[in-house]
């Protein structure tokens, strides 16, 4: 005779109004879908890359406009405003950089473990959150 075992829940589609409030999604999932937000967001911050790097670069004119834009802001977005767009682009960056490294550590090292997932998963988000606090602080004058 053999032992029952309980029934596992069984789950087949999630209800974004009732499940979503209860739904614990595991480290790796939030990793992965914070690595799908930070490359949308650095494809949608594209342009505004692209007039910083071109701002920064073209002459000492530019430059100046470039380094008033943090302080004086850009016609009405006010220098706060600049600030907290390059933070998010630098979250998304450090972000989306560590996770494919986490990716490529995966798949060259074929672990696909869950322990692994989890911890890797861990160490992405840490790594990722305290260089853009550290970045951050500098872009905001603290040291």
């Amino acid at each position: 005779m053999t032992p029952l075992r309980p029934a596992r829940p069984e789950f087949r589609n999630i209800n974004a109004f009732k499940d979503l409030t209860t739904y614990r999604l595991p480290p790796a999932g939030w990793v992965s879908i914070l690595h799908r937000v930070s490359g949308a967001l650095m494809f949608l911050l594209l342009p505004f890359a692209v007039w910083m790097m071109d701002a920064s670069l073209s002459s000492e004119l530019s430059y100046g406009s470039f380094t008033a834009a943090f302080s004086a802001g850009i016609g009405v977005i006010p220098g706060w405003l600049v600030k907290l767009v390059v933070l998010a682009l630098i979250w998304a960056y450090l972000h989306h950089f560590c996770a494919g490294v986490r990716h490529l550590i995966m798949d060259a090292t074929h672990k696909v473990d869950k322990a692994y997932g989890r911890s890797s998963a861990i160490v992405t988000l840490a790594l990722s959150l305290g260089l853009t606090v550290v970045l951050g602080a500098k872009l905001f004058g603290l040291y």
